[in-house]
């Protein structure tokens, strides 16, 4: 019998509609086999990682309890990103409709080509720490190093928590 894994997911969305899209997304995500979806932070407004001449991001990120191995999982993200309007390879860190990332699966480490966990991103960008941080503040990462210390250390500048 599969275990079930807590996963913690990253969500952007800075293109039609980015509050609508990132709203969308938690539904989906709760619809996904063998999965729910335990609970989620509120949405955070970013300036853009990438180009700067792009609308800013809505971020957000969500807890998962999935029997969904993570390939498989990453799959089903992806699918839901499609029917987001999501399209692959125009810019690195250009606008998008939508763009879910597993940040963090168990405490499990993986590198392949499809996927890296944890997330690289996950040890250095507010707009994934602040949210992270709201929904497991006492979450330790694989490497020994916790959420709520490296949220401490990165600038909260370019990203504000929406009511």
């Amino acid at each position: 019998m599969t275990t079930c894994s807590t996963v913690y997911i990253g969500l952007g969305s800075n293109l039609d509609n980015p509050i609508y899209q990132i709203q969308q997304a938690l539904l989906a995500l709760d619809t996904l086999p063998i999965t729910s979806l335990s609970t989620h932070s509120a949405l955070y407004q970013s300036t853009p990682l990438g180009p700067q001449n792009q609308p800013d991001y809505i971020n957000a990120v969500a807890v998962l309890i999935t029997k969904l191995p993570p390939l498989i999982l990453l799959t089903e993200l992806q699918t839901i990103e499609n029917k987001q309007g999501r399209i692959r390879h125009i810019q690195r860190w250009g606008p998008r409709t939508l763009d879910l990332d597993i940040l963090l699966y168990d405490n499990k480490q993986l590198q392949n080509t499809r996927l890296t966990l944890p997330h690289p991103g996950v040890y250095e960008r507010a707009f994934v720490l602040y949210p992270l941080c709201e929904c497991a503040p006492d979450l330790v990462l694989p490497d020994g190093q916790r959420v709520y210390d490296l949220m401490l250390r990165c600038s909260a500048i370019g990203i504000k928590r929406l009511k």
